[in-house]
């Protein structure tokens, strides 16, 4: 009997055998978020965006995927218009967010899987920022989403909110045209739009909104998209009307239906 209750002793305090693939998995789940998280600033910190050999591969990478619409020498065609003065952050911001190379002409760019990796997207854009000044790709300090949210909010609401909606959930606009969600972009990729002014998206320089500035749109975005709704589920914050329409659908329907079933039951 006390064989026994030993024997039992010892088998419960063994470790489970799933216990270290658990563990295995837990730290490249950590490990993986951490990689994404910096994997952008790193990538932008390994590349030196001056070197001669940097801006060499970027021109061969220019000439195989880019030239047939902006021209060899990136001044522009019929299908595509100049580069030269575009700058590298315009380039970071079109090809690392997928809409270059375009899939198909049509009104706008859309957002789809990157074709280049990060390095390549760094050196097409040292090739076409050694062409000629233009925006550059923005330093981490205003990326850091530490910035100030109440003004960032106010500056939003001010420039942006007319097309991307208040809450950054985006908006159709005329001719097949729309401004896109901001939810889930790269901070960087957000500046980037700002100095370069994509699509039909006006330009706003140091002279309009601030580098500093800027940071606070950028801490708004990011507040509002990690921030929970205290007011429920917020139907994609597409604003009054999707809501007014689910209200008179879901809301009134469910009273109607409900008083013919009570009429129903009576009868």
């Amino acid at each position: 009997m006390i064989r026994s209750s030993k024997h039992k002793a010892k088998k419960t305090g063994r470790r489970h055998p799933l216990a270290t693939v658990a563990l295995v998995a837990i730290g490249l789940v950590f490990t993986g978020a951490a990689y994404a998280g910096f994997s952008g600033s790193a990538a932008v910190a390994e590349v030196d965006l001056q070197s001669q050999s940097t801006i060499d591969e970027g021109e061969k990478l220019f000439a195989a995927n880019c030239a047939t619409c902006h021209g060899l020498s990136a001044e522009g065609s019929d299908d595509g218009p100049t580069l030269i003065g575009a700058g590298a952050a315009s380039v970071h911001f079109q090809v690392g967010t997928g809409r270059m190379p375009l899939a198909f002409q049509g009104p706008q760019g859309m957002v789809k899987p990157k074709q280049f990796t990060d390095e390549q997207t760094l050196q097409l854009a040292a090739y076409v920022a050694s062409l000629a000044p233009g925006p550059s790709i923005p330093e981490s300090q205003y990326l850091d989403g530490e910035g100030d949210i109440a003004n960032g909010g106010e500056l939003f609401r001010i420039n942006c909110a007319m097309c991307h909606n208040v809450a950054g959930a985006g908006g159709a606009l005329t001719e097949g045209k729309w401004a896109p969600s901001l939810e889930g972009v790269d901070a960087v990729h957000i500046y980037e739009a700002m100095v370069t002014g994509p699509q039909n998206m006006p330009v706003f320089n140091d002279a309009n909104i601030t580098s500093e500035e800027k940071r606070d749109v950028i801490s708004y975005l990011k507040y509002m998209e990690n921030t929970v709704s205290v007011g429920g589920f917020k139907l994609g914050s597409i604003g009054p009307v999707a809501e007014g329409l689910f209200i008179w659908i879901f809301g009134l329907g469910s009273i109607i239906a409900l008083t013919v079933w009570v009429t129903a039951k009576s009868n």
